[in-house]
């Protein structure tokens, strides 16, 4: 008898440790998510002309350059919404043009915010259903302008959010549990 009651406190145990590693994992996913999408939103390209280089990787003989793309990040390159659907957005008669605009300039940012927040588990069911909100406004957005396949995968971030809700009780590694 003493041995099955060891056996039921064992599995209890490992039971939430294995729900606990759960959402940790789940956690770290969406934050990271959240985090890098944010920063990707002060990013751009800009062409820097390079030598070409021979078989050896020294420059030709010629002197030919190429133009080689070179990513780069600044606060000056923000664009919370892709230059290729701001028009889509702008043309869409049920978003209004200052929650548009205000959407733009708030996206990044508070993406980083929630991000972050999860990360450090600090509010994490606060910034896990501010995530879940964020993902609904893109879902209509994306409904509105007929992007089914980006409505598709904002629908498993949202499945991923609300599970990790649901595992939020076994939030352990966190600044503060309570929210």
């Amino acid at each position: 008898m003493n041995d099955t009651n060891e056996t039921k406190t064992s599995e209890k145990c490992c039971g939430n440790c294995d729900h606990s590693l759960a959402f940790l994992l789940l956690r770290g996913w969406l934050a990271v998510r959240a985090i890098l999408t944010g920063i990707e939103k002060f990013g751009a390209y800009k062409s820097v002309q390079k030598p070409l280089l021979d078989s050896t990787g020294q420059p030709d003989a010629s002197g030919a350059l190429i133009d080689v793309k070179i990513k780069f990040y600044s606060l000056a390159n923000y664009s919370g919404i892709p230059s290729a659907l701001k028009g889509k957005f702008a043309n869409e008669g049920l978003l209004p043009p200052f929650a548009l605009n205000l959407f733009d300039h708030l996206l990044g940012p508070t993406l980083i915010a929630t991000g972050v927040m999860l990360l450090l588990g600090l509010g994490t069911r606060i910034s896990l259903f501010v995530q879940g909100l964020i993902y609904i406004a893109l879902t209509v957005g994306l409904i509105l302008i007929h992007q089914d396949d980006g409505v598709s995968w904002l629908g498993i971030h949202i499945a991923l959010v609300a599970f990790a809700l649901v595992l939020a009780k076994n939030n352990k590694l966190a600044i503060c549990k309570k929210w």
